[in-house]
């Protein structure tokens, strides 16, 4: 799934095309694609016809997209959603879900989902902050984001410290990837409770979440599915610098023991044995 980093490499890209553009059309091509839009497609479509898109704003792993309206269209991108912005004379991609007509230059902004966990929805009055999101916690790129009062509800929760990482509640945009990355560069085993950090350990972890989106960026997102694409259909590469996800048997880059995949939920968690232990301070 789309992380922050992915995200908000889409939400730049898809900024810099639609800001100020008059939405001519919409097509809904998939029913589920909009299935909290219980007004059904017309309506959608509708809805968004004629509004000028505003900019393109993001909390956690959502997107959304400001309205001249006072309206927002949320987009979230689920497993396996791109938004592309494509020609209008571009060959359908086989999985198209929802077609945006962009007023001048020809150009269409198009959301595509092989898996359909993914969706777009509008949010009434939610051009500041969508409703349906507020209750997300803060990211770290969020101009209001304090990592003390992070860092202080991470060590009050009582849970183990990936767990609280996947917390979209604590700090939004963290997924399974740049989890297991965080927890690397921190030295700390998934299953360390939370209780017992330190307070320098959680800022310390804190801040390689911060480091790892920065350097995810830089590289323009993780690419290990061939379905996460940037606006342009374009790749990101950030696997090419991960030290834990994905690495099962290769040397730990720091202390060349190797890495190993543990059980975590419904899903792996990677490590190094010997960097995080699971009784390590």
């Amino acid at each position: 799934m789309p992380e922050l980093p992915e995200v908000e490499t889409v939400r730049r890209g898809v900024a810099d095309w639609v800001t100020d553009r008059v939405i001519d059309a919409v097509e809904v091509l998939h029913p589920r694609a909009i299935r909290r839009h219980l007004p059904g497609p017309d309506h959608f479509a509708a809805a968004l016809s004629g509004v000028t898109v505003t900019g393109a704003s993001r909390r956690g792993k959502y997107l959304w997209l400001p309205l001249d309206s006072e309206d927002a269209l949320i987009c979230h991108l689920g497993m396996s959603g791109q938004l592309l912005v494509q020609p209008a004379d571009a060959p359908d991609e086989k999985h198209l879900r929802i077609r945006l007509r962009l007023r001048g230059q020809g150009h269409e902004l198009r959301f595509v989902d092989q898996r359909t966990f993914g969706e777009m929805l509008i949010s009434p009055k939610g051009a500041e902050l969508p409703a349906e999101i507020a209750h997300i916690g803060l990211d770290p790129y969020d101009a209001k984001f304090d990592a003390t009062t992070a860092a202080k509800a991470m060590r009050a929760r009582d849970t183990e410290v990936k767990r609280a990482l996947l917390d979209q509640t604590l700090i939004s945009g963290v997924g399974n990837i740049y989890a297991d990355e965080a927890l690397w560069r921190s030295r700390l085993h998934w299953s360390r409770p939370t209780r017992r950090l330190t307070m320098k350990r959680a800022l310390e972890l804190i801040g390689h979440v911060r480091d790892v989106f920065d350097d995810a960026l830089r590289a323009g997102g993780t690419s290990f599915d061939a379905l996460y694409v940037n606006v342009n259909g374009e790749s990101g590469y950030f696997d090419r610098s991960l030290a834990a996800y994905g690495r099962e048997g290769q040397a730990c880059s720091r202390c060349g023991t190797a890495i190993v995949r543990e059980q975590f939920m419904n899903r792996s968690s990677f490590g190094c044995p010997r960097c995080q232990r699971k009784r390590s301070l």
